[in-house]
């Protein structure tokens, strides 16, 4: 068995709870990146069941920020690390940075293996100063998730800071940008659904 058939994502039945795992680069708690992820989930939630599992990078501590290699990391970071390698969707939500991701963003996925994400669900989530840092998703989140040949999902959710009042997206246009992004990924996940059936169809 390849490496890429060993970690291959579970098709989803249509009465499971979705698997959906938000990464969260902000080096905050209250951050206007959790405040546009909470919106995704929002949305999220009145179209399939989910279960949200969140991920803060800044709350990981020393035993991830000091490893070097993933054998280096201590057990629970492990757990967390395979948590974010088993999500049936990845929400990746940061906010820019010096024109970049936060480095523990990154460091994360330097962590995971290189197959755990093929051909996984995907949904690029990031906030900046202002809209000249929306192709951040592009430059650099989306070329991140290539590298994992991730199912980066074709519509990225951007927000600058004048879409909040504190941590909560008021802006209309952004909440319209999420609701065309759920939909690629209900039709996705219908897709694979209907992938389940045939296989179980055709089996002796």
């Amino acid at each position: 068995m390849t490496a890429l058939a060993a970690t291959a994502p579970r098709a989803v039945p249509s009465t499971t709870p979705l698997r959906v795992v938000v990464v969260n680069g902000s080096p905050s708690e209250q951050s206007k990146t959790m405040g546009l992820a909470d919106l995704i989930l929002d949305t999220l939630r009145t179209t399939l069941p989910i279960e949200v599992t969140r991920v803060d990078v800044y709350r990981l501590g020393s035993g991830f920020t000091g490893a070097l290699e993933r054998d280096d990391v201590p057990p629970g970071i492990e757990d967390t690390i395979q948590t974010v390698e088993n999500a049936d969707l990845l929400i990746a939500a940061a906010p820019v940075f010096r024109a970049s991701v936060p480095g523990m963003f990154k460091h994360l996925f330097d962590l995971v293996d290189q197959y755990a994400l093929a051909d996984k669900p995907v949904l690029l989530a990031a906030t900046g100063g202002g809209d000249h840092h929306a192709l951040v998703l592009e430059y650099v989140m989306r070329p991140l998730f290539g590298f994992f040949q991730a199912l980066t999902l074709p519509v990225a959710i951007y927000a600058s800071a004048g879409d909040f009042d504190g941590t909560t997206v008021l802006n209309p246009r952004v909440h319209g940008r999420v609701e065309v992004a759920l939909i690629d990924i209900g039709n996705i996940l219908a897709a694979r659904v209907r992938e389940v059936a045939d296989q179980a169809e055709a089996s002796p």
